[in-house]
């Protein structure tokens, strides 16, 4: 049952993505919300469902998205992976660890989106998509991945109640 916050939460935040937060730009790069939901909710301790977590967020984002499922899965999935990891060593600077999994899962998923667009024959050059929408697209999932990280701690302990002991 403590699952079932997922389906509207992360509907939610792909609802925001397309309408608000996709529109929200710098330069050509822009913020990615369910990436950041699923990456601090991945981030906390108590919790065990981040798997399920990432499954619903690329069913979603399959959905809206013109992005191929195996990218998107493998991103997101790579991010959960990365954030489970961090978050056993790191454990003493959870911030510190939020920004690194932010960093390189934006990162990743930008470059198996750029791989697979080459593939099928985009023609982008890399210095281009890496000034114009990685970095910007960086800049502006550190200035969120703050408030969500946040948001996503205070959701947690909600969800997963620390148990009194008399």
């Amino acid at each position: 049952m403590r699952n079932l916050i997922a389906f509207p939460l992360l509907l939610l935040a792909v609802i925001l993505q397309s309408s608000v937060v996709g529109e929200v730009r710098l330069l050509s790069g822009y913020a990615d919300l369910p990436f950041l939901v699923i990456a601090a909710w991945a981030l906390q301790e108590r919790v065990d469902s981040a798997w399920h977590w990432g499954a619903i967020t690329c069913l979603l984002v399959g959905f809206v998205s013109s992005m191929p499922w195996p990218v998107l899965t493998a991103g997101y999935l790579g991010v959960i992976f990365l954030a489970r990891v961090l978050q056993r060593r790191v454990w003493q600077a959870p911030l510190l660890a939020m920004f690194s999994v932010v960093f390189l899962g934006t990162l990743l998923i930008h470059l198996l989106s750029f791989v697979v667009l080459r593939i099928f024959g985009t023609p982008f050059s890399f210095g281009d998509v890496l000034g114009l929408i990685t970095l910007p697209s960086l800049l502006l999932n550190m200035l969120f991945s703050i408030p969500i990280y946040t948001l996503m701690r205070d959701l947690s302990y909600w969800v997963y109640p620390v148990e009194e002991h008399e």
